[in-house]
């Protein structure tokens, strides 16, 4: 296939280039601050934001599939963060300007989009359940979410959780400032998510990407774990000491947010073959460099 991947110098998007190049895609990756450095890719600048500059490249390139990974806020942000930053016209508009040249064009669309579309009153999250954000970030998401489904009925709409990797994620360095001291904040005990791997994710969307699926798929790791939590699984993996890891409850600190969210991803993990591994699991096993 001709992928395409938008947001491609990001820490998912870097992890689906490899994946892409390794199977034998050809593979182009768009960049909008600089250029990404993972290698089997034709690295193209883009806004998102500029519609005509969307239009123009994905006519010119011609991808069979688009996989847009941009955001204009955070989906892995830190335990002292309450909902990262939130660029609408990034992440609204955007991912509208992303479908409707995937459509015009004829490519099939799987758009990245987060668990922060919801408020965690419900807890548990399945794939049908109608978002119902509470932060600016998590509006944009959804919105991006609404314009995909009614631009191009076809699409992937893949909601996931906080992105791990083997060192490169943002909550991985957090927890590395936290524990030295060069970062401050703190870990929240009562902040709950499905962390995924990157691997496992990337592996995931590729998947859904070649598939005749459409329509909001969940894309998150098998277990739900506290940020606090998380963080103890990095540090005793890259061998620190939890116990150098400040933390408390974000219900105590009056910061915006949801608490408890988890994605239900049952009915899209029966369509998988990739393996969608908890937390616990992953981060119990060294790290391996790429």
């Amino acid at each position: 296939m001709r992928i395409l991947i938008v947001g491609g110098s990001g820490f998912l998007g870097s992890e689906l280039v490899r994946q892409a190049a390794a199977e034998g895609h050809a593979v182009a990756a768009t960049w909008r601050t600089r250029p990404g450095t993972a290698a089997g890719a034709d690295w193209l600048p883009l806004d998102v934001r500029d519609r005509t500059a969307v239009l123009d490249l994905i006519g010119a390139f011609g991808p069979d599939v688009v996989v847009n990974t941009a955001s204009g806020g955070n989906m892995a942000s830190g335990g002292n963060m309450a909902s990262g930053g939130s660029d609408w016209v990034t992440t609204a508009v955007g991912a509208a300007h992303v479908a409707v040249a995937s459509a015009a064009h004829g490519a099939r669309l799987v758009h990245v989009s987060s668990d922060a579309v919801f408020s965690g009153e419900a807890v548990t999250y399945a794939e049908d359940r109608v978002p119902d954000p509470v932060t600016p970030y998590g509006a944009a998401k959804a919105a991006g979410e609404a314009a995909v489904q009614a631009i191009t009925p076809t699409a992937v709409i893949a909601r996931t959780s906080l992105i791990i990797g083997d060192g490169g994620s943002g909550h991985e360095r957090l927890v590395h400032g936290l524990a030295s001291g060069g970062v401050k904040g703190m870990l929240f005990t009562d902040d709950v998510r499905c962390p995924v791997h990157v691997r496992d994710l990337a592996a995931a969307l590729l998947e859904l990407a070649s598939s005749d699926r459409a329509g909001v798929q969940h894309a998150a790791g098998a277990d739900a774990v506290s940020r606090y939590e998380l963080g103890c699984l990095v540090a005793r993996r890259d061998g620190i000491d939890p116990a150098r890891l400040p933390y408390g409850r974000r219900a105590d600190t009056g910061l915006r947010g949801p608490l408890d969210v988890r994605l239900d991803c049952g009915l899209t993990q029966r369509h998988l073959t990739t393996r969608l591994r908890g937390a616990r699991e992953f981060l119990a096993q060294p790290r391996i460099s790429t």
